[in-house]
């Protein structure tokens, strides 16, 4: 393993620290100043206090794992399902869990993943704030004890702050995707396919070419106050090593809104085009190089501007032409 690139943090634009970076950076003391971070390092109890003063009596979703998982959030051992529950609760509900076994060193645990702070905590992120110029992120809370969520990529780019507690994080570039053994698309412990490696002790007889990633792996510890960036699509392992642990991160894309989600395609050209014959396939992925991966200015350039149709700018009405012949076509 290797560590990850890291600067310590001295104020000025996080937009231009992070303009076109497609590595991971760790960025000490980015949020150091925020009341949360300050109640964090007086103690747990302050941080719950202060976190409660916000929490809306909304449901929000949580998972919850005996002491036998010993903090994995996986599947069970035959793959039909998984070793947690998942319920609908309160935040509050679920801090005082936490609190509850805190100290406890076979504690059952208590998870709540990626929550929009709005929803559930609305007024702390204007409280402890983030600014990213043009970008306008999605905010999320993460919130739990010692827990190991196992490695999955994100789509959007982000930056996690540890609010409270401690982690690790271990990632590994888009590149080592082969050598991390995914699971199913379709049945994942929270939406996104994870490796089914037990980073904490690797069955290499079963998953060789792990060793190759780990020789390729970054990783990093992170404290109240730290953050890291995250580049989309980057595998990466959570680990939260203290009994209180609380996260905000941003998440944000590099296209407009209205621009498709690419997991889409994927399944759709799982769909369609995984099992043509191999000719046929290797003529769909000269299609695709020539209209997305190679596209530039010379793919439609013997065209007008006017007549470009869909292989114009991607403006708002071209994505929604392209929805509806899509839709259209599913429908058939």
């Amino acid at each position: 393993m290797q560590a990850i690139d890291e600067t310590d943090y001295t104020g000025g634009n996080i937009s231009s620290l992070l303009a076109d970076r497609t590595t991971p950076l760790v960025l000490r003391g980015l949020v150091q100043h925020w009341p949360l971070v300050q109640q964090a390092k007086h103690s747990d109890a302050a941080a719950a206090a202060y976190l409660q003063r916000f929490a809306a009596d909304v449901p929000v979703q949580a998972f919850f794992a005996e002491p036998a998982a010993k903090g994995r959030f996986f599947y069970n051992d035959d793959l039909s399902g998984f070793n947690f529950q998942q319920r609908q609760t309160k935040l509050s509900d679920v801090l005082s869990s936490i609190l509850q076994h805190g100290g406890q060193t076979d504690a059952p645990v208590f998870y709540m993943g990626s929550t929009t702070a709005d929803y559930c905590v609305p007024g702390l992120a204007a409280q402890n704030t983030l600014t990213l110029d043009s970008i306008n992120p999605l905010i999320s809370v993460w919130l739990g004890n010692r827990s190991h969520v196992v490695a999955h990529y994100d789509v959007p780019d982000n930056i996690a702050c540890v609010a409270a507690g401690q982690r690790r994080f271990t990632l590994f570039a888009p590149e080592q995707m082969a050598n991390l053994y995914i699971g199913p698309l379709d049945v994942t412990p929270a939406g996104q396919p994870v490796s089914m490696v037990d980073f904490r002790q690797p069955d290499f007889a079963r998953y060789p070419r792990f060793r190759t990633a780990l020789q390729h792996a970054l990783t990093a510890e992170l404290g109240a106050g730290d953050a890291i960036f995250i580049p989309s699509m980057w595998w990466h392992q959570v680990d939260s090593l203290s009994d209180l642990n609380i996260l905000l991160n941003y998440w944000w894309r590099q296209t407009p809104p209205y621009c498709g989600l690419p997991t889409d395609a994927l399944l759709h050209a799982m769909l369609s085009i995984r099992n043509l014959p191999p000719v046929q396939r290797k003529i769909w992925q000269q299609q695709f190089d020539h209209y997305v991966f190679n596209a530039n200015d010379d793919t439609t350039a013997h065209l007008p501007a006017d007549k470009r149709g869909i292989l114009g700018p991607m403006l708002e009405q071209t994505a929604r032409k392209l929805r509806a012949m899509l839709l259209s076509r599913l429908n058939r």
